[in-house]
């Protein structure tokens, strides 16, 4: 490939486009400008703040738009003055009408946080922990009109570990993602990479979490709480009720040991967290947060004991709109 590399727009909006934003910046290829969402209201003041790929691209004083549409004709043409090779999508949040992906030369490319065709959609990430998924990774595809259903370019995979969450698997595919843009954007350049077309009959749809999911029903496996607990976490965080106290659930895993006392009953707490029955074997519960208060650590949750006699039981009554 030429030392100069491809003529690239970028498209995205929060922190993991952002850091496949830095990974074009360090690679040969030329962004030649940036389009992000419109600034939002953010922090208790409500100031209209920029998005990390906004604040990304004004650092290396590249151009940024930030349109609310692209099916105007007027948006299109600034599109198309960049004489862009290739338009790279990761996280943007606007549909791309079929003359946008259209107009440069390679087309549009996406990178997506699932090895599709499965999880296809918003939330793949969580939704492979909340499946219990062995596998997670990213697929770098041509993008078509169809929702995540374009070709795959290049797929790259990695192990979920027993102890990833939503945020940590999150950051791991963040440096895949990063890796693989830049490798697919080099065998684009050389001619190198052959399409694959995705088998439609094996997708799946990764739809967009919701505070109500995080309600835990007591009477499930200790197993598939566990995944709750993990795949929601950093939002909408799993939750339970004790007494008349809403318990946010940040960290738990399953064990492998039974009782015959009803589920959501507390059985233990110790140094370890709480043990709390379950339909199927225990869950031991290692962070915790009680209302108005900080997420308390393995370490500190001995100090509940006042608040949680064993023998308690959690509840999910009430479900967060």
């Amino acid at each position: 490939m030429s030392q100069e590399g491809l003529r690239v727009i970028f498209a995205g909006t929060p922190d993991f486009a952002a850091q496949h934003l830095q990974a074009l910046l360090d690679s040969p290829h030329q962004v030649v400008a940036v389009y992000s969402q419109p600034d939002r209201p953010a922090g208790r003041g409500r100031k209209l703040t920029a998005s990390p790929v906004k604040a990304l691209a004004l650092e290396h004083a590249i151009e940024v738009q930030q349109p609310l549409s692209l099916k105007d004709a007027e948006a299109q043409q600034v599109l198309a003055s960049y004489n862009a090779d290739i338009m790279v999508v990761v996280a943007y949040g606007l549909l791309l009408p079929q003359v946008i992906l259209d107009t440069p030369p390679l087309g549009c490319i996406n990178v997506h946080g699932s090895l599709l065709p499965r999880w296809r959609g918003a939330a793949p990430i969580q939704r492979a922990i909340l499946a219990g998924d062995a596998m997670s990774g990213v697929t770098v595809m041509q993008m078509e009109a169809g929702l995540d259903t374009g070709p795959m370019l290049l797929k790259a995979q990695i192990s979920i570990a027993p102890i990833d969450t939503s945020a940590s698997l999150y950051e791991k595919l963040a440096v895949l993602g990063c890796n693989s843009l830049v490798e697919a954007l080099d065998g684009l350049q050389s001619a190198g990479l052959t399409a694959q077309v995705q088998d439609n009959a094996a997708a799946n749809y990764a739809a967009k979490l919701t505070k109500a999911e995080g309600a835990i029903d007591w009477h499930q496996s200790a197993q598939q709480i566990s995944l709750q607990v993990r795949g929601l976490n950093p939002w909408p965080v799993a939750y339970s009720d004790w007494q008349d106290s809403r318990l946010r659930i940040w960290m738990a895993h399953a064990i492998d040991t039974s009782s015959n006392q009803p589920a959501g009953t507390l059985v233990a707490l110790d140094k370890t967290g709480l043990e709390v029955a379950c339909g199927t074997g225990h869950l031991k519960i290692t962070q915790l947060q009680w209302p108005g208060g900080k997420a308390l650590i393995q370490s500190e949750l001995m100090n509940l004991k006042q608040k949680m006699p064993l023998g308690g039981a959690f509840t999910s009554l009430m479900v967060e709109k």
